[in-house]
């Protein structure tokens, strides 16, 4: 079966935004309906707030009783914590195509989020599909999906649909989410019993932090920003959310205080963004820059150079890594694999005056299928540094909380080291 919506995490569609209207359009496969719907918070939600809910709707909701005028089928799909250190949920609606044949019409849907432990303070979204007119002939059927963010927590979901002839559809259920006994360590990007909008803008800017009073750590990223599958014609959703969070969790370490960020694609072979010990980390410039990135081609002149990917990579390590002096350097990205890896000479070259420590955060959802070093972990090692492989939520803030622990190790011998004079 073949989806157009969003790539999986588990059992999990993750969709760039909050919602992706698909259309069965032939046997077992399913394309796009239109382009994707915002499911909007209301204003009003939560503790104390006002919503404004039509009389009708909200007695739906009240009643919890499942109504079928339109045979429409919900099914909820398991929470699952995304690399934003958040709780995802997402349900899938299907309508058969024989309800929606006879003519345009829009669907809108309503429906509250309530924590357990806050039965007084729910959280209303909207959403409204407009279908258009479609072939009398069209059958099977059409899915909706739709998703939201959560703390841990547990949740009752009230869910109402109707159309323009008002007959309704209704369902309800509940959510748990909560961190497994292997991930209790992971301190999540959100509050219990909290619930939000999927954000839209993955790279909106990060809020202030608290820096440590003496946070003097300064490090330097290098994000190759590139899907999982090299020659893909686009970054996936779940692609750009894993490599923005591992850079968001750096962002949020109270105890850097200057960062450096190289964003470059190997595909293009060209650094995108930089941006030098500033003191917090600009995501929308980030943002703006990727939008020049071009997938899917190939310049002629990188034709014309044999290993070219070669050359871009060995003088990105080295105008990158030869003149700084940062705390640490990170790498962080998917697997570059190259028929040519950077040349012992060069590698020799940097090594012998590297003071600082070098990491490498390697994105690959599935290490089983391809577990060979990649050129970039080729490098690391030859520096002595340290790989870790980011699969999962948990491998991200295992592998972060590893590298904090050596930075700050090495930093401390180092001032040790040094004559009092200068300290």
């Amino acid at each position: 079966m073949e989806h157009c919506g969003g790539p999986r995490f588990g059992q999990i569609r993750f969709a760039s935004t909050l919602a992706i209207p698909l259309l069965a359009c032939g046997a077992g496969v399913f394309c796009c309906l239109q382009e994707c719907c915002a499911q909007d918070l209301i204003q009003g939600s939560g503790h104390n707030g006002r919503v404004i809910v039509l009389n009708a709707d909200n007695a739906i909701l009240e009643t919890k009783e499942p109504r079928k005028d339109i045979p429409c089928n919900v099914t909820p799909g398991k929470t699952a914590l995304g690399f934003d250190l958040k709780f995802h949920a997402v349900y899938d609606v299907s309508v058969p195509m024989r309800e929606l044949n006879g003519g345009e019409d829009t669907l809108t849907m309503i429906f509250r989020v309530t924590p357990s432990d806050h039965p007084d303070s729910p959280i209303y979204f909207s959403q409204k599909v407009e279908v258009p007119k479609l072939d009398q002939s069209a059958g099977g059927d059409a899915v909706l999906q739709g998703s939201f963010i959560m703390g841990p927590g547990t949740y009752q979901i009230d869910w109402l649909m109707r159309d323009r002839s008002e007959r309704v559809c209704s369902s309800y259920w509940t959510y748990t989410a909560a961190l497994q006994p292997k991930e209790h360590d992971i301190k999540l990007a959100i509050e219990p019993n909290r619930v939000e909008a999927m954000d839209p803008q993955p790279f909106r800017p990060e809020p202030p932090i608290a820096r440590e009073k003496n946070a003097g750590l300064n490090v330097k990223v290098l994000v190759n920003f590139a899907p999982q599958r090299f020659l893909a014609a686009a970054m996936q959703p779940l692609d750009t959310e894993a490599l923005v969070s591992i850079l968001r969790n750096i962002s949020r370490e109270p105890k850097i205080g200057k960062f450096s960020v190289v964003a470059f694609n190997m595909q293009e072979q060209r650094v995108v963004y930089r941006q030098d010990e500033a003191d917090q980390i600009d995501f929308p410039a980030i943002g703006d820059s990727l939008n020049s990135v071009k997938l899917g081609t190939v310049r002629l002149s990188q034709l014309n150079q044999k290993h070219s990917d070669t050359e871009f990579l060995t003088q990105l390590i080295n105008n990158e890594m030869a003149h700084d002096r940062p705390d640490a350097v990170i790498f962080a990205g998917p697997k570059v694999m190259m028929e040519a890896g950077v040349s012992n000479e060069s590698i020799r070259a940097l090594s012998g005056d590297l003071s600082y420590p070098v990491f490498y955060m390697n994105y690959n959802l599935t290490p089983l299928d391809n577990p060979w070093r990649d050129a970039i972990g080729d490098v690391v090692k030859r520096l002595r540094g340290i790989q870790y492989t980011i699969a999962r939520p948990q491998d991200l803030w295992n592998a972060w909380s590893d590298i904090m622990s050596h930075i700050v190790k090495l930093k401390v011998a180092r001032v040790a080291m040094m004559p009092s004079a200068t300290r």
